[in-house]
């Protein structure tokens, strides 16, 4: 072929080929509107798959997006399929999420109830902040600041949000009071409000005394030792340690509450993962109480820290446990901080006690079924009759001593004691619904407080109270609230609401040393560990 030929060929490709080269170089250089686009496809970005993704969303995607919301929505999917305990905390979360934990919050010093669409004062805490400034117990608190709060319907959590703060800061409250014609302005400087973590202490008789454990909190263990020396002081040759409704907390806490009542090298439990070698947490022997007779009361809502209390002094056969199968989380979280303030709560192993059984429950069916686990007990008779659980074969462990437990959720007391349904009625269940037992209580004490003030002891208020018809006074009461009397359901709960309406009275003065005392007289489980 000729060059003109050639020439000829060559020229028609080479200017095709010109023009793709040209629209390719287009596609390639930024321009004014797609600069920042094309420059982030293009360039590599450091980090996961989701970062990447992320970061395309945020520079290239079509509509403004919160990537924000999308991460935070991210990362509860990502969690969606693991464990049920591995829980991600948003950072505005974190300081209501650790106040157990840590023992404190910032705020004014105040239990309050929502009475009659009215923030009503049920306690001032001693020495707090609400005290120093003159706030009382039966004040009704309808400003804050310059937010009116009476009479709007708000919610708890609205109105604790309000009252709490930093610590330093102040707050202004509005308050009525019985007796006085016009509102009064009390400045409250917020301060440090400890959060209780041991509910009461108390002689159930000459040698028995009685502990109850909330939570495992940071100064959990300093409360159950003063609360044990006390006891001692007034002739305890006997403790009942109630861990019915505690949910767990502070492993190491718990630790040291457990060695108080072991000898040294017992095993009080071990921990192992996949990525945590066992690690074994023995008694030191220098425990206080080695001796000491021990009951543990646990019941389907004593989880985690109070399981593993109870299971190391079963499998030491160190003690009874009586009560009900307790929840069944042998799971161990770490809390780590994420840059915002947020964090992860991540299960890490898995908790055995002495016997090496696990307490954990399966959870491998899903998060519903785990939850309803519960409700599923309640169903096939388990908190009536002891007989209704089946054991796995394949989980039985022995105790130091040689007993027969079982592993696969939750520990089994030694002694089973059913709910207590005696005095179980319609009428009662609307009162408890609906709150009418304990609003009652707030009307009699407007009409009586003065009266009771110097009353300090269970006691003294049961005597004082023995004058009045509470239960029918609360009938007449709850009939003017909408609630129709219902004189056989008066009847067969007639004991209950009695010695509730006491309790509650109680609280209202001396807190929970008046409440609990008068609940304790009529619970079936602390009466059996008595017993026994």
């Amino acid at each position: 072929m000729n060059r003109e030929n050639l020439r000829a060929v060559l020229t028609p490709i080479v200017l095709a080929l010109a023009v793709v080269f040209g629209m390719m170089i287009n596609h390639f250089i930024p321009t004014k509107g797609n600069d920042a686009a094309t420059s982030n496809i293009f360039l590599p970005v450091n980090g996961s798959k989701m970062d990447v993704i992320i970061n395309m969303i945020q520079h290239s995607y079509v509509d403004t997006v919160n990537t924000n919301e999308l991460v935070e929505k991210a990362i509860s999917m990502l969690l969606r399929d693991l464990d049920p305990h591995t829980v991600y905390i948003p950072a505005k979360d974190m300081q209501r999420a650790n106040e157990g934990i840590v023992g404190n919050f910032g705020g004014i010093g105040v239990q309050f109830y929502q009475y009659l669409d009215t923030v009503l004062v049920v306690k001032v805490v001693p020495g707090g902040p609400s005290e120093k400034a003159g706030v009382q117990d039966g004040d009704r608190i309808i400003r804050v600041d310059d937010s009116l709060i009476a009479g709007k319907n708000m919610k708890s959590e609205k109105i604790m949000s309000m009252l709490r703060g930093e610590m330093g800061t102040d707050v202004k409250l509005t308050i009525l009071r019985k007796g006085e014609s016009q509102p009064l302005t009390k400045n409250v400087t917020r301060g440090s409000i400890p959060v209780k973590s041991i509910d009461v202490a108390y002689m159930l008789n000459d040698t028995t005394g009685y502990v109850k454990v909330r939570t495992f909190g940071m100064h959990t263990y300093g409360e159950f030792m003063r609360a044990l020396a006390n006891l001692s002081q007034k002739g305890m040759k006997k403790v009942i340690v109630d861990l019915r409704d505690n949910e767990g907390g502070v492993l190491p806490i718990a630790i040291q509450m457990i060695n108080e009542f072991l000898k040294e090298g017992q095993l009080i439990l071990y921990t192992q993962g996949q990525a945590s070698p066992r690690s074994d947490f023995n008694a030191n022997g220098k425990g206080n109480y080695k001796d000491l007779k021990l009951n543990v009361l646990i019941n389907e809502f004593s989880a985690s820290a109070s399981e593993i209390f109870a299971g190391a002094i079963q499998d030491n056969d160190r003690g009874t446990i009586v009560g009900r199968r307790s929840f069944g989380k042998g799971l161990v979280q770490e809390q780590r901080m994420l840059p915002d303030g947020s964090a992860l709560r991540l299960t890490v192993a898995r908790y055995y006690i002495p016997s090496g059984r696990s307490i954990q429950k399966p959870y491998n069916e899903g998060k519903e079924k785990y939850y309803n686990d519960i409700y599923n007990r309640l169903k096939h008779g388990e908190f009536s009759q002891k007989d209704s659980i089946i054991f796995d074969e394949k989980l039985k462990f022995q105790t130091v001593g040689g007993r027969t437990v079982y592993g696969g959720g939750g520990v089994m007391p030694d002694i089973f004691v059913p709910a207590d349904t005696t005095g179980a009625s319609r009428y009662l269940a609307v009162l408890t619904e609906y709150q009418l037992l304990y609003d009652y209580t707030f009307d009699f004490m407007d009409r009586h407080r003065a009266k009771m003030k110097d009353l300090k002891d269970y006691k003294s208020i049961q005597k004082y109270l023995k004058q009045f018809d509470l239960v029918g006074d609360m009938a007449d009461y709850a009939a003017k609230r909408g609630l129709k009397k219902d004189k056989k359901g008066i009847k067969d709960s007639y004991e209950i609401l009695r010695v509730r309406l006491e309790a509650y009275i109680a609280r209202h003065l001396i807190d929970d040393d008046g409440f609990y005392p008068i609940l304790g007289e009529k619970d079936i489980t602390i009466q059996k560990a008595i017993e026994e």
